[in-house]
């Protein structure tokens, strides 16, 4: 696993929570808050706005899409813990201050809360995606 145990755990506890009751109990948003940092409020905003869409290829690759707050759409690979918005890679990658951006973190609460969007692409589909991707960062 990329994330820490405790994230891991407070990962679940959220999905069981949202599970039994539809919501998120504030002792947990408090610990969202403490491990997660400046990410946690607005990748719970993300959530709330559903703005986490999972894009699945018939061979079964999987990557996430979310549409950030600045309408900017952003690619982000849970299994890989890797998103393409510029605060992971200062935040995260340059710096270590964070252990994720806000995108991620949305990825992980939204699968936690049954809150994404599906959508079934091709696999020319799916590999356009990561090339426009590419491009935008070269």
């Amino acid at each position: 696993s990329v994330l820490p145990a405790v994230a891991e755990e407070l990962l679940r506890e959220i999905k069981k929570a949202f599970q039994e009751s539809s919501h998120v109990p504030d002792h947990l948003l408090l610990g969202l808050k403490f491990i997660f940092g400046p990410s946690a409020v607005p990748a719970l905003d993300l959530v709330d706005q559903r703005s986490v869409t999972r894009v699945t290829a018939p061979s079964g690759r999987t990557l996430y899409q979310v549409l950030g707050s600045s309408g900017k759409l952003y690619t982000c690979y849970s299994s890989c813990h890797f998103c393409t918005c510029p605060a992971f890679e200062f935040s995260v990658l340059q710096k270590s201050e964070s252990l994720l951006c806000k995108h991620i973190l949305a990825v992980y609460l939204s699968q936690a809360m049954g809150a994404c969007q599906e959508l079934a692409v091709s696999e020319e589909q799916l590999t356009n995606i990561l090339l426009a991707e590419e491009e935008d960062e070269g």
